[in-house]
């Protein structure tokens, strides 16, 4: 396990215990089983970035205090620089690039994210909230329960979250978009 994964499963696990929360009644907040939690806490499986922001949301803490180790301070407005996102490597198959962790009391999540190019096909994810997603760059095909969606530049998607979804790079090329998690 990387030092970032033990850190930020570290922050979690303190966060959740001085919460005084169980590992049962967390993974029933988040709709994770009890097993699959464990394996996120303990390290052995990654974090994906939408259920450390239902963490945050869940127990009153802020994401980028989960991911960095300091709280946020701003609250009037907050700018990211180009490049200059906190990076969130949480899955093998997208690379998210956080673009506001310095605000306090974020109401979503926005970030930048990359599918690069894989020849396998992309694992489906389901979490709390909603999403919306804006190609950047790229084409890529996004599956929402059983329909298949191809997106270029320029389109959207609005989607539950809470239903089976996924996102593959398309053309050879890695797809950018960003991707506001509510």
């Amino acid at each position: 396990m990387s030092d970032i994964k033990k850190e930020i499963a570290s922050r979690v696990r303190e966060l959740r215990d001085c919460s005084n929360i169980d590992i049962p009644s967390i993974a029933e907040m988040i709709g994770v089983s009890v097993a699959e939690y464990t394996a996120m806490e303990e390290g052995d499986v990654d974090f994906p970035a939408s259920l450390l922001w239902e963490i945050a949301n869940r127990l009153g803490a802020d994401l980028t205090e989960i991911l960095t180790g300091r709280p946020a301070h701003v609250n009037k407005f907050s700018v990211t620089r180009n490049g200059a996102g906190v990076i969130v490597k949480r899955r093998n198959q997208y690379d998210y690039e956080n673009l506001a962790q310095n605000f306090l009391h974020k109401k979503c999540e926005p970030f930048i994210v990359t599918v690069p190019v894989t020849e396998t096909e992309a694992e489906q994810n389901v979490h709390p909230g909603q999403e919306f997603i804006y190609v950047l760059e790229g084409k890529m095909e996004v599956k929402v329960l059983d329909n298949v969606i191809i997106l270029a530049v320029g389109d959207s998607i609005y989607l539950d979250s809470t239903n089976p979804h996924s996102m593959k790079a398309l053309d050879g090329t890695p797809a950018r978009f960003i991707d506001v998690i509510l």
